[in-house]
């Protein structure tokens, strides 16, 4: 092939790879005048965008969510082992001051932040492979049944660069764009996210301690409450209590109607899941998971709904109180 024929094979790859580059997606030209109306670069935006690859994979994940495909047994084994256990125990360590700081600031016991720090990252560990750019510019032009929120976020992911002095083009998280040690999408990053240790960056990326502070503070704001229980065990008898059964929602009835109608928490002496001395009028859910031996019943509290903010699955929550149970229990002996 000579000179001329290669330099017109190239030109053509060229213009092909061009016309295929999310730069050119007229959403993405819409993403690009909203933020250039903010102030931010132009050009830079839809250069970074073009520069943005399809991920088929992360297509097919975000149709098969674990939370959706798993019962509570499997979830459990998946995220409540021993050796998860240990990396808190040892993270609690290395940061006990801070997290003491950060649990008498927001209320928020230690051993919840190091469960969402376990289950999300292994305490950092596992922060996730995928270009958070990549992924939130495939969610938002190629999946059309939650586009709007992924477009939203790839927004807010431009406009966290400037806020938290991050490299958007190499940062690397879920492939759901989640980053850092506490897995934070863009727009939790901008709103939660806190200076823990005040040095004048808020860095979630690498930075314990901002980690440990901003999971706390997402928990306040969504009413976290201290000292209240998170969940108990519940045997249920007759037939009333079915109609107690809730999907995931704040908690819509009381302790004692829940009593009333046939769903009695555990007492102590019979589980480490029970909730004591509750109040008759204390709002609780009760819900329904698969578990090792068929159904188990829980009497959740608002707590529990909380949890459930950070992600939006009763198994999630559940995962994560269980692992800071044990936290609790095992980091109560060496601390």
């Amino acid at each position: 092939m000579n000179k001329c024929m290669l330099m017109i094979l190239l030109a053509c790859l060229s213009a092909n790879t061009l016309a295929s580059s999310y730069a050119n997606h007229p959403e993405a030209l819409k993403v690009a005048d909203e933020l250039a109306s903010e102030g931010l670069d132009r050009e830079r935006i839809l250069a970074l965008l073009g520069t943005a690859q399809r991920q088929e994979t992360i297509l097919e994940r975000i149709a098969k969510p674990a939370e959706k495909t798993l019962t509570w047994a499997d979830y459990r084994r998946l995220f409540v082992q021993p050796d998860r256990v240990q990396q808190g125990l040892e993270f609690w360590r290395t940061h006990d001051a801070t997290l003491a700081a950060v649990e008498n600031e927001h209320g928020v016991p230690r051993e919840m932040i190091l469960a969402i720090l376990g289950v999300e990252t292994r305490y950092g560990r596992h922060k996730g492979t995928w270009r958070v750019l990549d992924a939130l510019t495939t969610l938002g032009f190629d999946y059309p049944p939650r586009a709007t929120f992924f477009r939203g976020q790839l927004k807010e992911l431009f406009r966290l660069e400037q806020k938290a002095g991050i490299d958007i083009s190499e940062v690397t998280g879920s492939y759901a764009g989640a980053m850092g040690y506490p897995q934070f999408i863009p727009t939790s990053y901008i709103h939660y996210a806190v200076d823990q240790d005040q040095d004048q960056r808020i860095d979630l990326l690498d930075n314990p301690a901002d980690a440990i502070g901003s999971i706390a503070n997402y928990f306040r704001v969504h009413g976290w409450q201290k000292g209240l229980p998170v969940a108990a065990r519940a045997r249920v008898e007759g037939d009333k209590w079915r109609a107690l059964i809730q999907e995931l929602d704040k908690p819509r009835t009381t302790l004692g109607e829940a009593r009333k109608a046939g769903a009695v928490s555990v007492s102590c002496e019979e589980s480490r899941f029970c909730f004591g001395d509750l109040p008759n009028d204390t709002p609780i859910a009760l819900i329904e998971l698969h578990g090792e031996q068929g159904s188990e019943f829980w009497l959740t509290t608002r707590n529990f709904y909380v949890i459930t903010r950070y992600n939006h699955s009763y198994l999630y929550a559940m995962a994560a109180y269980h692992l800071s149970r044990d936290l609790h229990e095992q980091g109560g002996e060496r601390h």
